[in-house]
């Protein structure tokens, strides 16, 4: 999938999201959507890291620590 693929994607999704809605505003937009986009793209990033989260962040442009946090945030970690 290209990255313009995954954009359509996005943008179906949002435009489902609006309609779904019916005229209700929405609140809370983007941290909405960067909680439901985060937790499968660590996912699917640390399942094909094996799990490594130093290559995975490596991956992400995140500095290890950060990796770590935000795991720990969606609860795909333990302490």
């Amino acid at each position: 999938m290209s990255k313009k693929q995954i954009e359509e994607c996005v943008r179906a999704s949002l435009e489902g999201y609006f309609k779904d809605l019916r005229g209700t505003e929405p609140d809370r937009m983007y941290d909405m959507l960067v909680k439901v986009v985060e937790k499968p793209l660590l996912e699917v990033v640390m399942k094909q890291a094996g799990d490594n989260q130093s290559k995975a962040a490596e991956w992400l442009g995140l500095n290890r620590n950060t990796l770590r946090k935000k795991l720990l945030e969606h609860k795909l970690i333990k302490k």
